[in-house]
């Protein structure tokens, strides 16, 4: 039997696993939209941390937490729940990943097809794309895959003047790696648009080209996370390396139309584990 795209993200993998906490689910709201707010009041972003009032000396992990380990640490800080109201000092701390991982839980937890996306949001921060992660779901009813962004609570919806639904993102307010890396490429959009300041450009494109289709084989974390350690040296991109990417931006494109299986996918993501500055 063929699997289709959408039956390859039903199931929760090693870092959506609630594990011990599945329970945590059971009184979770029947909406996406539910879901997603309950998500955006149980951790806080790193980078967000002041805007909350949480001094700039508190200890903050940034790094990724598989599912299992954040949903302990949120009934360490706050036992209860999820939908209680947390106030910011009572949630944990992480990134857009970890607020994107939680969400695509809980999807997969109501056997709903959710994935995790790496990419550039057009509605964060000053730069016209920002280094970003999201949830997708496949929506039955509309025949595709739908993008919502847990991390925006109403604080960020009201200071960053958030019009949209963020359960069911706008087609031009979040680009995959592929998306922006095609639009570079064709020099549709200045490379330099696109980043996690002050690191932007190609360099930084294609790393998030490689952890996107990563995650979407399902390994969210990888060694292209640390990035930022990369020499100055290692953030030089070589010809042949550009012609790598076309060929990858292609294959995920593929993929997302359905024109090459996942396995394939797997393939091409399990000999890009490791960055070439680590090789």
């Amino acid at each position: 039997m063929n699997v289709t795209i959408q039956q390859c993200y039903v199931r929760q993998d090693t870092l959506t696993d609630p594990g011990e906490f599945a329970g945590a689910y059971d009184d979770l709201p029947e909406t996406i939209s539910g879901l997603r707010e309950v998500v955006s009041g149980l951790i806080v972003h790193v980078a967000l941390a002041e805007r909350y009032g949480i001094p700039p000396d508190t200890p903050m992990v940034r790094q990724t937490q598989p599912v299992a380990d954040r949903l302990k640490s949120i009934q360490a800080s706050f036992a209860g729940s999820l939908t209680a109201a947390r106030p910011p000092r009572s949630r944990t701390f992480g990134t857009c990943r970890d607020y994107a991982l939680l969400l695509c839980s809980m999807l997969r937890s109501r056997s709903i097809a959710a994935r995790v996306r790496c990419g550039f949001a057009t509605y964060i921060g000053d730069d016209i794309y920002h280094d970003h992660w999201i949830c997708e779901y496949w929506s039955p009813a509309d025949k595709r895959w739908r993008q919502a962004d847990a991390q925006l609570d109403a604080l960020q919806i009201d200071q960053q003047q958030i019009t949209f639904d963020c359960a069911n993102l706008p087609s031009d307010a979040f680009l995959t790696a592929s998306q922006a890396w095609r639009l570079a490429r064709s020099n549709a959009v200045a490379a330099g648009a696109f980043g996690h300041a002050p690191t932007t450009g190609l360099w930084f494109l294609h790393v998030n080209v490689y952890r996107d289709l990563l995650s979407l084989t399902n390994r969210q974390i990888s060694a292209w996370d640390g990035w930022r350690d990369a020499p100055p040296g290692g953030k030089v991109l070589k010809v042949g390396a550009l012609a790598e990417l076309d060929r990858l931006a292609e294959l995920v494109t593929a993929f997302e139309d359905g024109a090459e299986p996942f396995a394939v996918l797997d393939a091409a993501a399990s000999r890009c584990l490791t960055p070439s500055w680590l090789s």
